[in-house]
This record gives C-alpha cells, structure tokens and sequence, in this order.
C-alpha cells in the first residue's frame, strides 16, 4: 500500500519475456518547469510496448525501462511555468514509455489531443490507434470512396480502429482474424467481409471477395512470409501498407511482384508524423464530428490492475485480446 508521497510502478532492468517487469514502490516524482504530473488512470497497451520489454523494437530499448507509451488521466500538479492546463484536468499523453505507474511526469509536448467525450480507458486507447489508421489510410494511403482495404488482424485495437475509419471513408472492408467471436467483433464494427486468417486459401478467398483482381489497399501487421501472400491479393497500383510485423520473421519482397501490377510499399510508424502538426489537426478535424455523432469510438479490451501487467502482455503475445488493452494503475 502506498501513501502520500510514494507510488508504485513497474520497472525492466533487463529484456526479456513479459516475467521480468517487477512491480516496485518509489517516491512519488515531481514536475521541473514545462512538465506537469499525471495521476495515471488508464495506460493503453500497444504490440510495440511488448516488443520493446522483449527488446525488438525498431528502437532499441533503453533500460532501465518504465513500460507503456500511451496513458490518460488527471493533471495532478503543474511544473514552474505552465499555463493552459489546470489540475484536475484530464490529458492524454504519448510518452514512448513511463505509462505504467500511479502517477507520471509529462513534458508539454508529450499531451496528445484526443477527441471530447471520451472517458480515461477510452482516451489513453485513442491516440497510437487511431492517429496510426488516420496516417495509414488517408494521409500515406490516400484511400478514395469505393475502394476496397483489407484489414489483419482486425479485432485488435489497430485492427478496430481502422474498420471505423475506413467505414467513415465509405471503404468496401475485408476484415481478417483468426477465430469466429473476432470475425464477429470485425462484422458488428462495420467489415462487410469477414475472414478466417488461418485458411490455406487465403489469398484466393480475398481475391474473389474483392473482385477486381483484388484489394486497392492492404494494412499489413503480420511480416514474415503473409507479406509475399499480401502483394498477390492487391489489385493494379494497389497500395501495401506496413504497419507492423507481429510474427517477428523478416519478410523478401520480390520488385518484379511490384513491377507487374504497378504496385507500392509504404512503410508506417506513427513517432515522427506526430510531429507534424498539420496532421495532427487534420486528424482531429476528421475525428471530433465522428465521436460526437456516436461513429467512433475506441474498442476498450481486456482491463488489467497495475499489478498483472506482465499477464496482460503475455496475454496479448499469447493472442488471447480484443480490442485494447488497458492497464489501471489506481485499481
């Protein structure tokens, strides 16, 4: 139990599988000048934060580690010099690490605008998903109505966040997962199509579900050997999109694949366009109508307290969640 002046947190001293995150007990810190102090009511999980406990993320991990990148709560005390935040304010914050703790120092920049009316787990779910399906579909993969994208992994947070965006953009959506209840979760979201991941056939039931020759624009999360299985479901100057590479395998493209159908590969990774502040508008601009007319809305999963946060991250390797995952360090 903690008290006034200390909290806890979970601390990685070394990489490795979810089981070497201790849970730890230290004072609680105070904000310098241009930082404020969050009281942690929600941290959303994301692949790359287990990536980067297991040491395989595209930057290398920097220990000791604090894990958790994206977090929501109340702005519990104001550093020298800040104006237009007040306490008791609740912010969202995408950090690159520190989520996992009671309460966390932020520096200005690191609060992210997120739609009103969004409640903390809903609010530290919003900004890697869905500025990452704002990013993926519009801004790099310039989808136009009546286009057809096929989404992976399409009942997890990335995946739900990008059924909504493609269905406001009036996209035909295939949705891919691996079992009957995530299929379900991807149909009542708005996929007009849904299929099983592991058939054999996978790329000729996407094929003939698309028509055309196939899909106009493919998120790809998987890697390894589903990338060459990618290029063969895309139609002339389709657009492969590569968001991530869950199977941790590296992936060969042949440039003929590409040359044949006047096909493009656009790599995606959300840290450095958040520094571009147009698109952070622009994105906010296509979002805030969405969410107050009840069209959007973050797919909270799996709700873990502090203390079963390494169980949250096996479960998300183990593939056993839906929609995000949550960590709540003041349960």
């Amino acid at each position: 139990m903690t008290n006034s002046e200390t909290m806890r947190q979970i601390w990685v001293e070394q990489t490795g599988n979810p089981d070497v995150m201790q849970l730890r007990e230290v004072a609680k810190p105070e904000p310098r000048a241009g930082q404020v102090r969050l009281k942690v009511q929600a941290a959303g999980i994301n692949f790359a934060d287990v990536l980067a406990v297991k040491g395989q993320y595209l930057t290398p991990t920097k220990l000791p580690l604090i894990p958790g990148g994206e977090f929501a709560g109340t702005i519990d005390a104001l550093g020298e010099g800040v104006t237009g935040f007040e306490v008791g304010q609740q912010v969202a914050a995408l950090t690159g690490q520190g989520a996992l703790q009671e309460y966390a120092i932020v520096p200005l920049r690191g609060i992210i605008p997120v739609p009103d009316g969004l409640d903390a787990a809903e609010a530290a779910a919003f900004p890697v998903s869905y500025y990452t399906a704002f990013i993926t579909l519009i801004t790099l993969g310039r989808a136009q109505k009546g286009e057809t994208v096929l989404i992976q992994g399409a009942a997890g947070a990335l995946g739900t966040a990008l059924i909504q965006v493609a269905k406001a953009l009036e996209l035909n959506i295939i949705a891919l997962a691996s079992t009957d209840a995530k299929l379900k979760i991807a149909a009542d979201l708005g996929a007009q199509t849904t299929l099983n991941s592991e058939r054999e056939d996978i790329v000729e039931a996407v094929k003939e579900a698309a028509g055309s020759g196939g899909v106009n624009i493919l998120v790809e999360i998987t890697g390894g050997e589903m990338v060459a299985k990618s290029l063969k479901m895309l139609a002339n100057m389709g657009r492969l999109m590569i968001v991530g590479a869950a199977s941790g395998e590296q992936a060969t493209i042949n440039p003929a694949a590409l040359m044949k159908k006047n096909l493009s590969v656009t790599g995606v990774w959300l840290t450095p366009m958040m520094g571009d502040p147009s698109m952070v508008r622009d994105a906010l601009a296509f979002f805030n109508p969405l969410v107050a007319a009840g069209k959007l809305r973050p797919q909270v999963g799996p709700r873990y307290p502090l203390e079963q946060s390494a169980q949250a991250f096996q479960d998300i390797l183990d593939r056993k969640t839906t929609g995000k995952v949550t960590i709540e360090p003041q349960k």
